[in-house]
């Protein structure tokens, strides 16, 4: 079993365990909390749990089981679509059922994995596995995401998403018809209290802002045009579902399966519309849409029909 045992640099006086062995010791965020959470962290002989604080001049004892870190394997995403291409940037049409990276647990298709496959060479710090991703979509998720290809783009591109300068723009489809029509929902999200693939609202979450707009109405639904102020995993279906109006073919977050099924839908209909914002190199605005893919589309059109 491998271990580190090393006093705390100043560095990391205060930082929480799994951010500060990621740094110590190059493990993904996830792999870190994985060994707290195993028991595998102390602090002058205190075992430390993964939210836990280090104190600088402390000594540190790290073991661990070991495991293969999540590796980039070129693979062929033949949907994957290239909506703008620079020396900087790359910007993709994801299809759903891609992940945007590798991570562990994950054995099927990923946006950097595709981009691999095709010849595009990123180059930017990070961690290996996440090579120039500034966003995520959810796996089930479809539509645009944009690459960092260079470090200049990696940098200013992070920086951007963190000051909430990017544009962000969702449509989704929504079981019901909120009230009001159009609303703003601030509440923060975090992990869900006993599921740990879930999120939910919870006090001690992060700061989350979620801006909704009716865009058309059916008999039990609704098609919703949704601007993401933040960016938290899972937002818009924890938030519509707080809302009581989870997006319809999400049975994590309380869609109706019968619905689902007579809609023809195999994950969400929530895709990522429109996405805009400063070139990372040239300073210009940049706006980019996705049409729906064809399965919302034909979902779409059924409750049209309705």
């Amino acid at each position: 079993m491998p271990q580190r045992a090393l006093p705390v640099p100043d560095g990391l006086d205060g930082v929480r365990v799994d951010a500060a062995l990621a740094k110590l010791l190059g493990f993904s965020r996830t792999f870190a909390a994985e060994v707290a959470t195993a028991g595998g962290v102390t602090l002058d002989g205190r075992t430390l749990a993964k939210s836990d604080k280090l104190v600088a001049g402390a000594w540190l004892d790290v073991f661990w089981e070991e495991r293969a870190e999540a590796q980039i394997v070129p693979v062929a995403v033949p949907d994957l679509g290239i909506v703008y291409d620079d020396d900087d940037i790359v910007v993709v049409d994801k299809p759903a059922g891609v992940a945007a990276h590798p991570s562990l647990g994950w054995d099927g298709p990923t946006v950097l994995g595709a981009l691999a496959a095709a010849g595009y060479r990123i180059a930017t710090t990070g961690a290996a596995e996440r090579q120039g991703v500034v966003h995520r979509l959810d796996v089930g998720t479809s539509g645009l995401m944009v690459v960092a290809k260079s470090e200049r783009a990696y940098i200013a591109l992070k920086r951007a998403f963190k000051e909430r300068e990017v544009e962000k723009i969702y449509h989704a489809v929504v079981q019901g018809h909120p009230d009001p029509l159009a609303g703003t929902i601030d509440a923060p999200i975090g992990r869900h209290p006993s599921h740990s693939w879930k999120f939910a609202v919870t006090p001690a979450g992060k700061d989350s802002v979620t801006h909704y707009e009716t865009l058309e109405a059916f008999p039990g639904a609704s098609l919703l045009e949704i601007h993401l102020e933040t960016g938290r995993t899972h937002q818009i279906r924890v938030h519509m579902a707080a809302h009581r109006h989870p997006c319809v073919g999400d049975p994590l977050y309380g869609g109706d399966p019968t619905l689902s099924a007579r809609l023809g839908l195999t994950r969400q209909w929530l895709h990522a519309h429109r996405l805009a914002f400063d070139h990372p190199v040239s300073g210009e605005w940049s706006t980019f849409t996705s049409p729906y893919p064809a399965d919302l589309a034909r979902a779409l059109e059924t409750l049209r029909g309705d």
